[in-house]
């Protein structure tokens, strides 16, 4: 099973997704609602993969990618944000964003995406 940590500022999305995840077979390491926890966190539970928002208070997701990565250089992260623009695209995968997922999102894509890390 593996295990996923959920990084949003918004509680609708985060149970969204941590719902989605969990009925297909998802375990739900840990959640963060801005990247400061979530870089936190992520060395606490080490998780298979993170689903990561971009635009959050404290620390964005793509900073918390960027240092996420440094700990983690094989850390698997899929960002998950309404900004789809291509420059911040092209930076998230710069960064070592595994994919980019444009809210709002299909369950579907969601999980192709997951399931193919």
């Amino acid at each position: 099973m593996k295990r996923v940590m959920v990084v949003d500022d918004a509680m609708f999305m985060r149970a969204s997704l941590k719902m989605m995840l969990e009925k297909n077979g998802f375990e739900i390491a840990a959640e963060a609602e801005n990247g400061a926890i979530a870089v936190q966190k992520y060395k606490e539970v080490k998780p298979d993969f993170v689903t990561m928002d971009i635009t959050m208070p404290e620390m964005d997701g793509l900073q918390a990618l960027k240092l996420i990565k440094q700990f983690d250089p094989d850390a698997k992260i899929v960002v998950v944000s309404a900004m789809g623009q291509e420059p911040v695209v092209k930076e998230a995968i710069l960064s070592g964003a595994k994919s980019f997922i444009v809210k709002p999102f299909k369950e579907d894509f969601v999980l192709k995406t997951l399931n193919s890390l």
